[in-house]
């Protein structure tokens, strides 16, 4: 299986009918599952600052084919095509999430050249919504000036809520997630643990090997980036 990621500025009415009917498995072929969602700057306070008009995509796909096709024949890909666009393969998860492979390794030793994309995906109880959100927040906060960091945004489509992020190696992306000198990321863990947030959530990391478009007039990922991989 592969994924993708597609982020755009589509205005705030065009997002919303992308919010209200995201694709479904049933009428794409080779579409495992989809989440869509308003794409929002990672925090510094407590409540999302609104970002209208700019909406995500994430896809997971039985193949470069399957994705292929709705590129080329769906309405939403074309909508879409106006933005960003990258090419995934998971090369690591915890937790579990629809579409994605059982049988992904589990281990936070993930080697290899290049930048890396990092999702971590949630579908949050109602009730432990605000302490979600509080906990959270540090781990943005901290995030927003991590070292490694190329981009990030975080995703909202309450329940469902997201971050995406793409870092220049594994070495950053697992720094930031466990290393020791590291507290806001593995205390949000801490905490989801000792009560958890969440009905479901996962935490992937992913290999780009494709990309196109861009956000704001340029590519997150890194000039000359494609050579590393």
């Amino acid at each position: 299986m592969i994924a993708s990621v597609h982020i755009a500025d589509v205005g705030a009415a065009r997002t919303l009918r992308v919010l209200a009917r995201p694709p479904k498995p049933t009428s794409v072929a080779g579409l495992r599952h989809a989440d869509v969602a308003i794409a929002v700057p990672l925090r510094r306070s407590l409540v999302p600052r609104a970002q209208p008009g700019r909406v995500a995509l994430f896809g997971y796909w039985d193949d470069d084919d399957s994705l292929a096709h709705f590129l080329a024949d769906h309405p939403l890909a074309r909508l879409l095509a106006v933005g960003w666009q990258a090419r995934l393969e998971p090369v690591r998860a915890w937790g579990s999430w629809p579409g994605l492979a059982d049988d992904l390794p589990r281990s936070r030793t993930v080697t290899g050249e290049g930048p890396v994309a990092v999702l971590t995906l949630a579908r949050t109880r109602l009730t432990q919504l605000r302490r979600f959100l509080a906990t959270s927040l540090a781990a943005e906060r901290r995030a927003r000036e991590a070292p490694g960091l190329l981009w990030g945004t975080a995703l909202v489509r309450p329940p469902f809520f997201a971050t995406c992020s793409l870092w220049g190696d594994a070495e950053a992306a697992a720094t930031f997630a466990y290393g020791l000198e590291e507290s806001a990321h593995p205390g949000a863990i801490d905490a989801d643990r000792a009560k958890p947030f969440h009905h479901r959530s996962a935490f992937v990391r992913f290999r780009p090997y494709a990309s196109q478009g861009g956000l704001n007039g340029g590519n997150p990922l890194p000039r000359g980036w494609m050579a590393r991989v």
